[in-house]
């Protein structure tokens, strides 16, 4: 799904290793991933901080990926996206645990 496709398989120890590190910045953005679900809930009073990560990450999404790809059209469209957005910041919320690593790699690999 990426502009700069690799076709190289990653290691378990990197994939382990990529999973500790988004673990621990969940932890350290918590209260961030915690208002954004909260202006989520309550759009019409705070609309602010869903909007701003909603646009963010669709830009993020739009530089960084193959935008022919199906999947990521479906990401940017905005019928679509919200469902994807909460999944993804709560699977985040829900790794801030101290058990939350293994959490996460249960999570990726049921994919």
């Amino acid at each position: 799904m990426r502009n700069s496709f690799n076709n190289n398989d990653i290691k378990v120890e990197e994939f382990e290793a990529l999973i500790k590190l988004t673990a621990e910045m969940a932890k350290f953005l918590y209260p961030y991933i915690r208002q954004i679900l909260q202006s989520r809930d309550d759009f019409i009073r705070i609309p602010k901080a869903w909007s701003e990560f909603k646009n963010r990450y669709i830009e993020l999404i739009s530089e960084r990926f193959n935008t022919n790809s199906m999947r990521v059209k479906r990401l940017l469209d905005p019928r679509s996206n919200d469902e994807a957005f909460i999944k993804i910041l709560l699977t985040l919320a829900f790794c801030i645990s101290d058990d939350g690593f293994q959490k996460l790699k249960a999570t990726l690999l049921s994919y």
